[in-house]
């Protein structure tokens, strides 16, 4: 079997056809729609018997890694906002469909009690826990400062870092030597993008985050590390930027287009399992193409 040609892997600008959607985004409507590795993603029982939560998990690179996760062998819990239900359905069917438990919990992550209750339900449901995934995140786009409200400034950093601190301190609390801590960074954390300033604020802390965190719980046997991707194709983007940004989506990195979701997913199974036990600390970029420090 040839190579596949990473230029050619997934559909290349423009996007003529995606229209605007409100935030957050619903995976029914972008077009052309994301590819989450439902027919390709091959699993080799990597994570048989783990137990993983994933943050964000109703769509997009979520999606994709509790599907990965669950074809690897991993039950899995995802934790969503309530109005992505619908997504969040189609997730949990995914991972059912794999003979994996699936469990589904909506509700805030900026809320530390309900962070609390996200590792309960994992413990209780599940069996357990020993991979945490922070992936949900919150970003909007603005040309001025001016622009940007206090209120807007306060959740961008409480979705996207207090979340991660308040989800790893509960969730420590209960993994056994060999867990893993997969934090999702951006591109943006090295190479910050002006008009996602509060966004690419929140990639830079949650990277430090990573590193420090690696080192304190190096003593327990836990792993930490991030993964860092460019630009990939999820309703985050069209619920977020102006529909001219939309449909030239990823032209300006090297390879010329959008990574998949089911591109960036065997990062999070490769940190996530016994492979990776001499990584902590680290971030693995999936950027098409662009270099990071």
């Amino acid at each position: 079997m040839p190579p596949i040609d990473p230029r050619t892997a997934g559909p290349r600008p423009p996007f003529d056809d995606q229209q605007p959607l409100t935030p957050p985004g619903a995976e029914a409507d972008m077009q052309p729609r994301p590819d989450y590795g439902a027919d390709s993603y091959q699993g080799a029982g990597r994570l048989q018997g783990r137990k993983a939560v994933i943050t964000g998990g109703d769509s997009g690179i979520g999606r994709a890694v509790a599907l990965a996760f669950a074809r690897e062998g991993a039950d899995v819990l995802i934790a969503y906002l309530p109005e992505e239900e619908n997504d969040a359905r189609r997730t949990l069917q995914l991972v059912s469909a794999e003979g994996r438990r699936a469990v589904g919990v909506a509700g805030d992550i900026r809320e530390e009690a309900h962070c609390n209750g996200i590792v309960e339900r994992a413990v209780q449901e599940l069996g357990g826990l020993d991979i945490l995934v922070n992936n949900a995140a919150y970003q909007m786009t603005h040309e001025r400062i001016e622009d940007i409200s206090a209120a807007e400034f306060d959740r961008t950093f409480r979705t996207n870092v207090y979340a991660a601190f308040y989800l790893s301190k509960a969730a420590s609390r209960h993994m056994p030597p060999g867990s893993a801590i997969i934090n999702t960074v951006s591109v943006n954390a090295d190479k910050p993008n002006q008009t996602l300033l509060a966004y690419a604020a929140t990639k830079g802390a949650l990277q430090n985050f990573t590193g420090g965190l690696a080192q304190l719980l190096a003593e327990k046997g836990i792993r930490v590390n991030c993964v860092a991707p460019g630009p990939v194709w999820t309703p985050l983007i069209p619920s977020t930027m102006d529909i001219g940004r939309v449909r030239e989506f990823g032209s300006q990195v090297p390879l010329k287009r959008p990574g998949q979701p089911a591109e960036v997913a065997p990062a999070y199974v490769l940190l996530a399992s016994d492979q990776a036990s001499f990584m902590s600390g680290a971030t693995l970029a999936v950027t098409g193409g662009v270099p990071i420090l």
